[in-house]
């Protein structure tokens, strides 16, 4: 049965992403994509003129002159034409580049059979312990004042935090929700004279706290160069959960 592509909008697609997210159960890093204008193109694949699945490709932002395939969902009971599906969109999408997450199990497949020159841009971490690390010596954690926030609006401070060691900041950081709720990905920074004293995972830690005492679960990734940020968030209770996964598309023959 024949195979057909067509480009539709976010609102016909909505049900199948609500079912991706379910399937999920994780943090979407690019789950936001979709609702900025001009930067997606959705497509419906059907079989014999049923719908049977999506397909996401970003356009815009960093994607404008490299279009990529960032999100596919199939329904269950088409999922032996997975392969089949997959380049039909590749085909129909003209996209460059594949650029998912490796925890999306059908994704990861996707990304290994059909690219090329396969990299993690980031690794991902979901939160799995409950610390209780001390603040460090003279180190207390509050939220910034309008002064060391001047660009953040009042009601999103709350979601910002700062350690303060002898009156001065040393340590930056905050929740940020371009992701599927409930989920928010942490950040934080620590000036280099303050580092390798604990003070980045204690920070973590607090704003893991602020984080669900908002109703939010807390994620965060980092480099997959950057060791000493990953020791710090596995310090702070994040345990690795996947890779942003990005690839150059080839062709293939469709699979039968």
């Amino acid at each position: 049965m024949r195979v057909s592509v067509a480009e539709t909008d976010l609102d016909s697609i909505r049900p199948w992403r609500d079912m991706y997210r379910l399937e999920m159960s994780c943090q979407i890093v690019h789950d936001s994509i979709h609702e900025r204008p001009g930067w997606s193109r959705e497509h419906l694949l059907c079989i014999a003129g049923v719908p049977v699945c999506y397909g996401s490709v970003a356009v815009g932002g960093p994607w404008t002159n490299k279009p990529a395939i960032y999100e596919v969902y199939v329904a269950p009971a088409y999922r032996l034409r997975l392969l089949e599906l997959f380049q039909a969109l590749v085909e129909a999408a003209g996209a460059a580049e594949c650029e998912v997450q490796s925890n999306d199990v059908l994704a990861a497949v996707l990304i290994h059979a059909f690219a090329h020159d396969v990299n993690s841009e980031s690794i991902l971490f979901h939160d799995q312990q409950t610390t209780s690390i001390p603040p460090p010596a003279g180190a207390t954690f509050r939220a910034p004042m309008e002064a060391e926030a001047p660009d953040v609006p009042a009601e999103k401070r709350k979601w910002r935090g700062v350690v303060e060691v002898a009156g001065s900041v040393v340590g930056t950081g905050g929740i940020l929700f371009h992701y599927n709720r409930p989920y928010g990905d942490i950040y934080m920074d620590v000036t280099e004279p303050c580092r390798r004293k604990g003070i980045g995972a204690y920070l973590v830690q607090e704003l893991k706290r602020v984080a669900y005492e908002g109703g939010h679960v807390p994620a965060a990734r980092c480099n997959p160069e950057n060791v000493a940020s990953q020791r710090t968030l596995q310090k702070a209770g994040f345990v690795p959960c996947g890779h942003i996964l990005t690839g150059s598309l080839s062709r293939r023959a469709v699979i039968g």
